[in-house]
């Protein structure tokens, strides 16, 4: 178990087959997960993708309890990573367009939280990007220390412009994020349970699907959306 996000053969449901907002659907054991005890199945179902994929990228990052840790973007998979970033001790820093995100994130325990151009009252020791916008990675590397690590966490990027040596410099890390593994999963339930993760979420009937993604898109969700099937 390990290294199965980086299979050259991989397929994705909503990708390569059909079935991401169908009602049923099938699964091999050993990719299914027992639900932490506590948790309804609306407030589980953002930890499965969105977490999962959030957590994979707070340990690429390296960050430490202690540490500064920033966040560019904050939706479904931030709101959870910040939960478990401050569990560890970190001091989260959010970068964000939207003032109602902002809000969300100091309340969820952000000591600072601003637009994604700014920069923080200190240098981040690590930053996850979570917009798939190139440019946003020339604003996270600004606000790195020497010696930082940058975990890009996004399937697909717009084109990074022109990238000046000066912000890779002093032994700065960039990395991407690709999937996740078995045991990411594994350790991110165990310990949504002992944080305990609250996940905020919007709840809509799965025939709403298509106006749900255009909220989505639009940077109008609080949180996480989830499909309810009746």
């Amino acid at each position: 178990m390990g290294g199965e996000n980086l299979c050259d053969n991989a397929r994705f449901t909503g990708q390569h087959v059909n079935g991401g907002f169908a009602q049923f659907m099938i699964a091999r054991a050993d990719f299914a997960y027992p639900i932490p005890t506590g948790f309804p199945d609306e407030q589980a179902a953002p930890l499965l993708c969105a977490g999962i994929i959030g957590y994979r990228s707070l340990k690429l990052s390296g960050v430490k309890g202690g540490e500064r840790l920033g966040l560019f973007g904050f939706g479904a998979s931030a709101h959870v990573t910040i939960q478990v970033a401050r569990h560890l001790g970190c001091e989260v820093y959010v970068f964000t367009r939207s003032e109602e995100h902002r809000r969300h994130a100091r309340e969820l325990g952000a000591v600072w939280a601003g637009e994604p151009r700014e920069m923080p009252p200190k240098p981040l020791d690590a930053a996850i990007t979570f917009a798939p916008v190139g440019w946003i990675v020339h604003s996270a590397l600004r606000a790195l220390r020497k010696g930082g690590t940058l975990a890009i966490n996004a399937v697909h990027m717009t084109p990074i412009p022109e990238l000046p040596y000066e912000l890779i410099y002093h032994e700065r890390t960039v990395r991407s994020v690709a999937n996740c593994t078995r045991r990411d999963a594994e350790e991110l339930l165990q310990l949504a349970a002992r944080i305990p993760i609250k996940t905020n979420v919007e709840i809509y009937p799965l025939d709403e699907a298509n106006a749900v993604l255009q909220r989505l898109k639009r940077s109008e969700i609080r949180g996480a959306a989830v499909l309810k099937v009746s």
